[in-house]
This record gives structure tokens, C-alpha cells and sequence, in this order.
């Protein structure tokens, strides 16, 4: 009759040794994610688990073998116009917050007289409440009179009805959003700025790299993660951005969260449909921020 194989001796190799090396958890690994995990927790409960709610309801309808009902029913309300606009307010708004936070940014890394005046001013928008900002811009861009038809008068120029037709709407929300959110941008970028070498940028300079090849070879790649955060991070926003638009446009030219709003009852069926139009919102800011990692989550 054969023996078992004798049992490893104390301090001995065992077949087991790699995989509880492997998966034991030392003081530098748990302890850390102790601490996260109540945050994990509450974004898990809060955050991830409507938004898998709101998904499954979008599927739900009171008529049997109808799967997607909902969303072809968003096409008779609006869906493209909405989809449309909020693409063009996303697009717009972050384009000028870019560039001007760009160049702010560049300003407040030179030395200069009355610095810490400009820099309270470049940054004080960030503290006005979006009712305060929208009614501000009501007031400077309204359907009829306000300081820029003033302005525009003043140079000999036709007054503009900046409300109600779609394109003049879309920027007036674009002009009112950068003015709020710009600072944001601003620190943000100035933050990335700060950690590249100024000896790059006077060795380019003493090989005849002018300010734009600088731009261009020096800031804009190194900048490359605090622009994808900055993407992400203003991104999310612009696509959920609600109060100001309705505030200062009302329903039309008509976004998607003001589709949500509009189509939002607690009953049903009529919930079905409204968390159709926001699970419509939810893929267009998770598409957005893959590929905003995708492009900017690595150095070159």
C-alpha cells in the first residue's frame, strides 16, 4: 500500500507558497484601501447603481415584445435637435475655455506688475452662482436692447435678437458658460505649466523656436494629461449643463438635459421614456470620456 508524500517541513517550500505570496495583502496595500473603500462604496451606491437603474427602466414599456419603444418614441420629441445642440454647446463651450484659459494661464506664468490684480479678476467668475451668471448674460445679450446691441449700435452696427434664433442662442449659452468656468481651465492648465523646465523653453529659444513652435513642440505635449483632465473634467459638465441654458434661453434651442426635465413624471409610463432621453446622455459622456483617455491618458 502505498504512502502519502511527507508534509513539507517547517520553512519549507510549499506548492501553495506563490499563490498566498500572490494574494496576500501587506499593511502598505490594505491599508489604503480601507480608507477608500467607504468612497468606493458611496460612488458605487450613488452614482453607478441609478445610473444601471435608469438604463434598465429605458427598456421597459407597458406594451409587451416592444424593446426600444422608448427611444424610437424620442425621435417624435425632439431627440436629434436636442443631440444636435448639446454636441454644439459641448464642442463650442470647451473650445473657447481652452484657449482662453491657454492664454491666461500663459499671462500669470510671467512676472509682471499688478499680477495679483489680474489674477483675482481672471479667476473671480468662478465664484458667481450660475442663476447670478445666467441673469448676468440676460441682461449683456437679451432678444431685444442690452449692452452688446448697445455696443453693436455704437459701431453703426444692426442689433442682434441673441435669444431666439438657434444659432445666436447656442453661443450666447456658450459665452455665458466659458466667462463661468474658464477660471477652472485656467488653474488647471497653469498647474501643468508650472511642472514643465524652463530650461526647455530657453534652449528652443536659442535655436530659434519662436512662440508658436514653442506652443506647438514645447507646452501642448506636455500638457498632454492636464488638457485630457481638464477634457473630462469640464466635459462632463458642459454635456449635463441645465440651469444656465434654461435660464437664459428657456426651451428652445432644446439640449438633452432640458429633454430629461421636460420629459421627467414620476408615473409610468412616462418614466419609461424620460430615463430613455438620460441613458441617451449617459452613453454620450462615456463615449466621450474614452476617448478623451484614449487620446490623452499616455505620455509621448
Amino acid at each position: 500500500m502505498g504512502s502519502f508524500p511527507p508534509a513539507p517541513a517547517p520553512g519549507g517550500r510549499s506548492l501553495l507558497n506563490p499563490f498566498r505570496r500572490r494574494f496576500r495583502l501587506s499593511r502598505e496595500t490594505w491599508v489604503p484601501l480601507a480608507f477608500i473603500l467607504p468612497a468606493l462604496g458611496y460612488i458605487g451606491y450613488f452614482a453607478f447603481y441609478p445610473s444601471v437603474d435608469v438604463v434598465w427602466l429605458s427598456f421597459q414599456t407597458p406594451f409587451p415584445a416592444a424593446f426600444g419603444y422608448n427611444y424610437g418614441s424620442l425621435v417624435q420629441l425632439r431627440l436629434w435637435s436636442a443631440v444636435e445642440n448639446t454636441m454644439v454647446v459641448t464642442a463650442g463651450a470647451l473650445a473657447i475655455q481652452l484657449v482662453a484659459g491657454m492664454a491666461i494661464a500663459t499671462i500669470l506664468t510671467k512676472e509682471f506688475r499688478g499680477k495679483g490684480v489680474f489674477s483675482s479678476i481672471a479667476i473671480l467668475p468662478i465664484g458667481f452662482a450660475t442663476v447670478v451668471a445666467a441673469f448676468a448674460f440676460s441682461l449683456i445679450f437679451p432678444a431685444v436692447g442690452g449692452y452688446a446691441n448697445s455696443a453693436l449700435v455704437g459701431f453703426g452696427l444692426p442689433p442682434v435678437d441673441w435669444i431666439h434664433p438657434n444659432a445666436q442662442a447656442l453661443l450666447t449659452i456658450m459665452l455665458a458658460d466659458s466667462w463661468k468656468n474658464t477660471p477652472l481651465v485656467t488653474i488647471i492648465l497653469l498647474a501643468g505649466m508650472t511642472t514643465i523646465p524652463r530650461s526647455l523653453y530657453q534652449a528652443a529659444a536659442v535655436d530659434g523656436a519662436g512662440p508658436v513652435r514653442r506652443l506647438f513642440y514645447i507646452t501642448l505635449p506636455n500638457l498632454k494629461r492636464f488638457i485630457a483632465i481638464t477634457l473630462i473634467i469640464r466635459g462632463i459638465s458642459e454635456f449635463n449643463i441645465f440651469a444656465l441654458p434654461l435660464i437664459l434661453v428657456g426651451n428652445h434651442p432644446i439640449l438633452l438635459t432640458v429633454l430629461v426635465y421636460n420629459l421627467y413624471s414620476p408615473t409610468y409610463p412616462a418614466i419609461y421614456q424620460d430615463s430613455a432621453a438620460a441613458s441617451v446622455l449617459l452613453a454620450f459622456v462615456a463615449v466621450f470620456i474614452v476617448i478623451v483617455i484614449a487620446m490623452g491618458g499616455t505620455r509621448r
